[in-house]
């Protein structure tokens, strides 16, 4: 497979971002919009339009580019012995994803904790992992279940909790038409069953500690 990279020079928080795309799969993908935007009535070769294919495909394959992301690997990558049995928390993670229905964005964000059980992980990789999930076709149901069930498996913790906020554009923009709707999901294990751990993870990722 033949990649391009195309590197952006402003350099945010120590991290660089790098768009990689494989030119064959985009071709594809950017003949079949071309197609699709004929069908709609459009004209694609007129100047508003003639990169639009290219322009969609390489989207397209950078917000799914998850596929071809191992999140346990990730994990596995930064996990340290810790006697560290306390919640960790990480909350207000930004989230962007896909409608696997009828790809349609949907984000908001991702709040998770897990309890150590002789391993803690580094804190940029649980960010890391919603993401890898995320930059899929999703339903917010799955996405929540895959990022819990990947650290119970990985990092064998006492308990994993997961809470997802999201605005989803496909009741927004169509359907309901409803746009201040949010969807919330849930997914716990292990110590995060009992209410009363559980009660204080919600406590802390509802609380403005600043």
């Amino acid at each position: 497979m033949k990649y391009t990279d195309q590197f952006d020079e402003e350099e945010e928080n120590g991290y660089v971002k790098i768009d990689r795309y494989n030119e064959i799969k985009i071709a594809s993908v950017a003949h079949h919009y071309k197609d699709i935007l004929a069908q709609l009535g459009e004209d694609p070769e007129r100047e508003g339009l003639v990169k639009t294919p290219e322009r969609v495909a390489k989207a397209l394959q950078y917000l799914t580019h998850g596929y071809d992301i191992d999140p346990a690997a990730i994990l596995r990558g930064a996990m340290f012995r810790e006697d560290y049995s306390q919640m960790v928390v990480v909350k207000d993670i930004e989230v962007f994803s896909m409608c696997e229905h009828h790809m349609l964005p949907f984000f908001g964000k991702a709040h998770v904790a897990y309890i150590p059980n002789g391993h803690i992980v580094g804190l940029s990789k649980i960010p890391r992992i919603v993401d890898a999930f995320a930059r899929r076709l999703q339903v917010q149901e799955r996405l929540t279940n895959e990022i819990r069930d990947c650290i119970q498996e990985t990092l064998l913790p006492a308990g994993v909790a997961v809470v997802i906020e999201c605005k989803h554009l496909c009741m927004a923009m169509r359907g309901v038409q409803k746009q201040n709707s949010v969807t919330t999901t849930s997914a716990f294990t292990g110590e995060f069953a009992k209410d009363k751990t559980r009660a204080e993870f919600l406590r802390l990722i509802t609380a403005n500690l600043h």
